[in-house]
């Protein structure tokens, strides 16, 4: 077995999640290989749902005009029962949160991760399949197979499965997968139809029987294309695995999730649902994929050990209701990769690679426990007003609060520690003439401190912060509405419209935000001393002057 030279990170899996922690580790300047079985991408609309939240993160990495151009709106969905039309969904959000909900074929997600991650200088390694790993207190050396057979050894610091539902690394890893599976199959189909339904809306009919138990189901969510759909509905059963002999009834680790080996409905199948189901009579046609798939729900017990860590499908998968797979998946890469960025630096306080399962399991068992809820009991079941449930669909009201790396909450209004930072606009500056976002301040950068007020200090907390990183924190100074904008160190914005002092819940005196570079809130410190700030750059850094770099 050849020996490969070293790299810093293995990421497993080459799927939404596993491109999101390549990419991001790049950007810090991180070595990286990516590695994945399959020979190129499956050119299938698996997860086509994308958060606000998701396109959030991608804005922070410069990708959201590529994305924006390539999706389609999702503006609500159009739900039916036994052919009478209910309520109608709209997704609406606040003015102030910056991105809407959208759709996105998957293999378009990837392609556009996998240009990006491309641009810097990391191309995946297709047809090459992660065999075993062997962990020790420096790091882990891992076995890759391609597919002529040939195989290497190679030694990384961390490794990252991003490797779906049948995770070889969790397997490996001893983790436990606890969870059960649905018994209902399902078929999904990528067609477009001819009906006028409104542009950009999903379709939800159901059929009830007299007990009102649902019994015949059809969802479309549209595509980019005209009428186009992802459709998935109940499966027939002479598609049914349970009635085929070709098809095998479990797979070999017991995991029964995702799209099942054999043949796939023809558009005649589809068909049949549409006559049935369809609030409109039409007439399907250019089937470009199909398949039967299966759902469970599970969740690992931890989210990593030692220098190996799982993401995405690998540590949690649950019912698709509401798009929160992909996206809850992109956002573990997201926590996970600063930090195993900051670690290798030589940055970060001894317990950060480790925050990693404490901040975002608790997110996976909500997502889980959440989307069985839905999918069992219908949304309606969700106790939550109207306005809260949409931002938790959304995925703006996942956060940290209590955990290791975020100090303690504040009586004060606005973003507490651990809370996602929200964006603003109406900032403005000597040189640009159109006033700014906070996002365009945020973005592609690290920690950020941002003071808000004119009390003199913000020069002296920019250096404090400096040197207790080592440099990986910057600093902005934010000045109320109506003060003048002077030139001085750190960069100064004046919040024109009084937007970040609205939502930020600033004081009458001044305030500093520290902010992570995954959009989070650390710390909220009122009033801001140099002090107060070492103390919580401590939960996450290494002080400059300790000897770890």
């Amino acid at each position: 077995m050849a020996r490969a030279l070293g790299t810093d990170v293995v990421v497993a899996g080459a799927g939404p999640v596993g491109l999101t922690a390549a990419a991001v580790l790049r950007g810090h300047g991180v070595r990286c290989r990516i590695v994945d079985r399959l020979p190129a991408r499956l050119p299938y609309a698996k997860a086509v749902g994308i958060q606000p939240r998701t396109l959030e993160i991608w804005d922070h990495m410069g990708l959201t005009r590529t994305v924006l151009e390539a999706a389609v709106p999702m503006y609500g969905q159009l739900t039916y029962v036994n052919g009478a039309e209910r309520d109608r969904i709209d997704l609406v959000l606040p003015p102030e949160v910056p991105y809407g909900f959208a759709a996105l074929p998957q293999y378009e997600t990837e392609r556009i991760l996998e240009a990006h991650l491309a641009r810097s200088g990391t191309a995946i390694e297709r047809d090459t399949e992660l065999v075993s790993f062997v962990q020790d207190a420096e790091g882990v050396t891992v076995a890759l197979r391609s597919a002529s057979g040939a195989e290497e050894e190679v030694r990384a610091r961390y490794l990252v499965g991003c490797d779906g539902a049948h995770s070889l690394v969790r397997k490996q890893l001893g983790l436990t997968f606890e969870g059960s599976a649905f018994p209902e199959e399902y078929m999904l189909g990528d067609v477009e139809v001819d009906w006028d339904l409104p542009q950009g809306y999903g379709v939800r009919s159901q059929h009830r029987n007299a007990d009102g138990e649902v019994d015949d189901l059809l969802v479309c969510i549209p595509l980019p294309g005209r009428n186009r759909y992802r459709m998935s509905m109940t499966v027939p059963p002479e598609l049914s695995a349970a009635g085929r002999s070709d098809v095998p009834r479990e797979p070999a680790d017991d995991v029964v999730h995702g799209l099942e080996a054999g043949h796939g409905p023809a558009l005649h199948d589809i068909q049949a649902v549409l006559d049935r189901l369809s609030p409109r009579p039409t007439t399907a046609s250019r089937l470009r994929w199909s398949s039967v798939f299966r759902i469970s729900h599970r969740i690992v017990d931890r989210y990593g050990d030692g220098r190996v860590f799982v993401a995405g499908d690998a540590a949690h998968i649950h019912p698709p209701t509401g798009a929160q797979g992909m996206n809850t998946g992109i956002q573990d890469a997201w926590n996970l990769a600063w930090k195993l960025a900051l670690a290798i630096e030589g940055g970060a306080h001894h317990g950060l690679a480790e925050s990693y399962d404490a901040e975002r399991r608790p997110v996976g068992e909500e997502v889980v426990a959440r989307t069985v809820r839905h999918a069992t009991q219908g949304i309606q079941a969700d106790p939550s007003d109207p306005a809260t449930l949409m931002l938790r669909e959304a995925q703006l009201l996942v956060g940290y609060r209590g955990g290791p790396l975020v100090g303690p909450a504040s009586g004060d209004p606005g973003p507490q520690p651990g809370d996602r930072a929200p964006d603003c606009t109406g900032l403005a500056t000597h040189i640009a003439g159109f006033p700014l976002r906070l996002y365009d301040l945020l973005r592609g950068r690290g920690h950020t401190l941002l003071v808000y007020g004119d009390d003199g200090q913000a020069g002296q907390l920019a250096e404090a912060a400096a040197e207790f990183s080592g440099g990986r924190v910057g600093t902005c100074v934010i000045r109320p509405s109506g003060t003048a904008l002077e030139s001085s160190f750190p960069p100064v914005y004046v919040d024109t419209l009084g937007e970040f002092a609205r939502l930020y819940g600033v004081p009458d005196g001044p305030v500093a935000f520290l902010v992570r570079p995954d959009g989070y809130v650390g710390a909220r410190l009122s009033p801001p001393t140099a002090t107060r700030l070492s103390a919580e750059l401590a939960r996450t850094f290494a002080p400059a002057d300790s000897g770890t770099r």
